[in-house]
């Protein structure tokens, strides 16, 4: 009964006040028995994605969505989608959910997007008919959200080499899952058997995604009477029944790299090889570069000399024909002279 109270509270508050919620004798009594009876339905989302929540209404008396007032509300009361008389109605809407909700007229259901790990709970969905007199409450339906996240696969690193018989220490990560993770150990596998080994675990929890991230390191000893073992790094979660497997590590006693590591290491050496021959590219561009501007620099400075030699020859040229023709003036005017003087005299 205080579930019902609490519905006809909320809408008094969200309507304005000249609409009132009605809860006849009949329609209170059924509607609270089927809040009462009907128990909540589960669903399930991944973290960053999209949670259904259904509200399961039986539409027997084929309502137009004109005629009804449809919305979602969180486990703190908060509007998550309102459709008011068959129209979208944000006046209710907390903020954060805006423009983070579609709803399929279909299957009367609500979809949230970008879903995160704090918005795990109780979900309700309502419906109430628009009657000449006010709001009767027709249908009520609840949800119980949970939201997950796959952790990474398990990380297994070899933190020393392993000699002869001595025992091999290793740590092994997962990152960004939820819920809790129960146990994270390892799996020492020989021929014959498969040992567990548990070791120091560590788990921490991001505040504003609340995801879990999870580390364990342990010292196991080799196994006598074997040359070669494999192991794996095993992550259980909480509410969930698979376990985590990580890639398999060999390890062989004497080897100074664990098989696993060998095509990390062959890759390091082929991208510094790479870079090297870069390098060396580089190297000779620039050299021809700076040949070819000293080429350039020689070039002109032989065309320059040139130039001036040209200058120099056609100077001279220009000069001695000026004498020439100095010395043809002063002649013509000895000439000159001697007729005078000769004119004179007679």
């Amino acid at each position: 009964m205080a579930t019902g109270y609490h519905i006809v509270q909320h809408r008094e508050r969200a309507f304005p006040s000249s609409q009132r919620v009605l809860l006849g004798n009949n329609a209170l009594d059924r509607g609270l028995d089927e809040i009462g009876d009907a128990a909540s339905l589960k669903s399930k989302a991944y973290f960053n994605e999209t949670a259904v929540l259904p509200c399961q209404f039986v539409n027997s008396k084929n309502l137009s969505l004109s005629e009804l007032v449809v919305f979602w509300q969180d486990q703190e009361t908060l509007v998550l989608y309102e459709l008011y008389l068959g129209k979208d109605k944000f006046d209710n809407v907390a903020s954060k959910y805006i423009g983070r909700t579609s709803f399929n007229q279909d299957n009367w259901t609500l979809q949230l997007h970008n879903v995160q790990i704090k918005e795990r709970g109780l979900y309700q969905c309502f419906i109430h008919h628009k009657a000449p007199n006010g709001l009767i409450h027709v249908h009520q339906k609840s949800t119980e959200l949970s939201v997950v996240a796959n952790f990474s696969e398990p990380e297994i690193v070899l933190i020393s080499n392993i000699t002869g018989k001595s025992a091999i220490n290793l740590t092994c990560s997962s990152k960004q899952g939820y819920p809790r993770p129960v146990k994270l150990y390892f799996c020492l596998s020989t021929e014959n058997s498969t040992t567990k080994y548990d070791g120091d675990m560590n788990i921490s929890q991001h505040n504003v995604t609340q995801l879990y991230d999870v580390s364990i390191s342990s010292s196991i000893p080799f196994p006598d009477g074997e040359s070669n073992v494999t192991i794996f790094c095993v992550l259980q979660i909480e509410s969930m029944e698979a376990e985590l497997f990580s890639q398999p590590l060999p390890i062989v006693p004497g080897n100074t790299l664990p098989v696993s590591n060998q095509g990390s290491y062959i890759a390091a050496v082929v991208l510094l090889a790479g870079v090297c021959a870069v390098a060396i590219f580089v190297s000779l561009c620039k050299k021809k570069k700076q040949q070819r501007q000293r080429q350039q620099q020689r070039g002109v400075s032989y065309n320059e000399t040139a130039e001036e030699e040209e200058s120099e020859e056609i100077e001279e040229r220009v000069s001695k024909r000026r004498n020439e023709e100095a010395q043809c003036i002063d002649h013509s005017s000895e000439m000159l002279s001697d007729d005078k003087s000769t004119t004179d005299f007679n």
